[in-house]
């Protein structure tokens, strides 16, 4: 069983991964492959070399992370043409790493992803849990991890789906608007419904 794991930007969705990894359970992170997928020598860091020239590029060569993710918070346009770029072969490599850790025999498996609905990589999970925390306290996280002001990190919360919509889309909803301990004890808690979820499924195959 795939479980599908979002939220908003500073939700904490790999602190929650790491959690469920303590009790026994694999992930792999979209964010991860997203950055597997624009290194040097890949077609989709040529492709925005070619539209974006050389302000996205750091002197070796790399992803200026920062200069692109103001131009396409900037401008809706170019985000989606961004992400047609990239989501397709940001899709294929989960295709990959998952079917790994499936048969590595583990009880079920996460799909962390920041655009798990935004991307349709919810389609690739049985489940979808949302990691959630009130947007004041994501701006404040956002704005101290990622060296931006309020009114950055208020404009980067903003062009991300609405939270009211991923709470609608969610099967399962953690809030990880508490302390650590809380976070955890909510982690074992889904952790032991999705084992039985998973057992449930091995019986009637």
């Amino acid at each position: 069983m795939i479980i599908g794991v979002t939220g908003g930007i500073a939700s904490g969705k790999s602190t929650v991964a790491r959690a469920f990894e303590a009790l026994g359970v694999p992930w792999v992170d979209a964010d991860d492959v997203a950055r597997e997928v624009v290194e040097p020598g890949e077609p989709a860091l040529a492709e925005i070399h070619e539209r974006f020239g050389r302000r996205v590029l750091n002197d070796d060569g790399t992803l200026n992370r920062r200069a692109l993710r103001e131009i396409v918070f900037a401008d809706p346009a170019e985000r989606r043409w961004l992400e047609s770029v990239t989501h397709p072969r940001i899709r294929a490599r989960l295709v990959e790493h998952l079917a790994r850790l499936e048969a590595s025999g583990a009880p079920y498996v996460l799909l962390v992803s920041p655009l798990l609905f935004e991307s349709g990589q919810s389609e690739m999970a049985d489940r979808c849990l949302v990691i959630d925390v009130p947007e004041a306290l994501q701006i404040e996280r956002t704005a101290a991890r990622d060296d931006v002001d309020e009114a950055q990190a208020r404009a980067i919360v903003a062009a991300q789906m609405p939270r009211a919509e991923r709470l609608a889309r969610a099967d399962d909803v953690l809030d990880n608007g508490g302390s650590e301990e809380e976070m955890r004890r909510r982690v074992a808690e889904l952790d032991r419904r999705y084992r039985e979820l998973t057992s449930e499924r091995s019986k009637t195959c």
